[in-house]
């Protein structure tokens, strides 16, 4: 017969044993579910890219090929039991030292992506904005070159083919990794809309200029002047001056344009004979659009050009990236025999 004393004893044990394993288990799965689980020293981050149309078998390939996970078997079951598994979700993640599963998990399950900062500028060609793009952010070069080139899509923006460009405003802009081609020119065309205030369509209206018009302009008075914001205006006034006398602009860059040839250092006379609507040596008035993505500050020193009398200008001898103004072809030609001088001393020929 079990005395009381040994039942009660052992039932304490079990009891002990008991609540002893459940702790176990509780802290296992404790642990699972909200311990660290990655490998990631302290202050570290890992980029986590998960492409459009990927499943759950592939953002594990790329987890456990980069190593992020101390314990893959344990993410897979916390993945499992939320559901994830079945529910991935394109974009760039962030997954810090020190996050659990739990945390991970939840992250990419509502698909809570870190913005990117996509920054473009020196731009000339779709082509090269195309690159600049799908290098930072998911979207293909190719559709995107394609939605550059559909009229019928561009008449949602009022553009075409042709001046497309003049809708991108060089700058900094945020975007998810996995933005598309078609999302991308809404979020630039509605950048574009809220660059263009009251007070900047009032200043174009006074111009009588529309707004492609504008930075078309201000892409030929940045091509001339990219080192001094401080001369624009005067850059400016001078081409605005052309304009109302219905002169020929004169400008080397459309030249350099329309040869498609970003290398030339000095434009040749031959080359102003080029057979293009870009060559202003040879027809009258703006090109049918910008010969790069103007920044703000160009647009600006359109919008607020500088008057004056001047309608030469000539890039200074000492190549500090000024010019000479002059108002008459005398002086203009002095100041170009010294630029040229100058060019062969440095054996500049093309």
């Amino acid at each position: 017969m079990i005395k009381k004393s040994d039942f009660r004893k052992t039932l304490i044990f079990t009891s002990i044993l008991l609540l002893s394993i459940v702790m176990i288990v509780v802290l296992y799965f404790y642990n699972i579910i909200y311990a660290n689980n990655t490998n990631l020293k302290k202050g570290q981050n890992f980029n986590l890219y998960i492409s459009t149309g990927s499943n759950f078998g592939s953002v594990i390939d790329s987890l456990s090929a980069n190593k992020v996970l101390i314990d893959t078997a344990g993410f897979i079951w916390v993945a499992n039991k939320k559901s994830y598994i079945t529910k991935v979700k394109a974009g760039r993640f962030l997954i810090k030292s020190s996050m659990s599963n739990n945390e991970i998990v939840n992250m990419l399950r509502i698909g809570a992506q870190e913005p990117i900062n996509l920054t473009f500028n020196n731009i000339r060609t779709k082509e090269e904005l195309a690159s600049a793009v799908s290098k930072k952010i998911e979207l293909d070069s190719i559709d995107l070159i394609n939605l550059l080139n559909d009229d019928d899509f561009l008449k949602e923006y009022h553009l075409n083919k042709k001046n497309v460009l003049s809708m991108f405003i060089p700058n900094t802009y945020q975007f998810y990794w996995n933005t598309s081609a078609d999302y991308f020119l809404k979020k630039m065309n509605a950048e574009y809309k809220m660059f263009w205030t009251k007070s900047r369509l009032e200043k174009a209206k006074k111009l009588k200029m529309n707004l492609v018009e504008i930075s078309t302009l201000a892409s030929i008075v940045q091509a001339e002047q990219s080192v001094h914001n401080s001369e624009k205006a005067k850059v400016a006034g001078l081409y605005i001056n052309r304009l109302k006398k219905g002169m020929l602009l004169q400008s080397d860059p459309t030249v350099v344009y329309a040869i498609g040839d970003f290398s030339i250092r000095r434009v040749l006379n031959r080359d102003k004979e080029i057979d293009s609507p870009y060559n202003t040596y040879k027809y009258v008035g703006l090109p049918p659009a910008p010969i790069n993505l103007p920044e703000i500050s160009s647009i600006d020193a359109v919008l607020n050009y500088e008057k004056h009398n001047y309608i030469f200008m000539c890039a200074k001898d000492d190549f500090s990236g000024y010019h000479y103004f002059s108002t008459n072809t005398t002086q203009h030609n002095l100041y170009a025999r010294l630029y040229q001088n100058a060019l062969n001393k440095r054996g500049i020929k093309r």
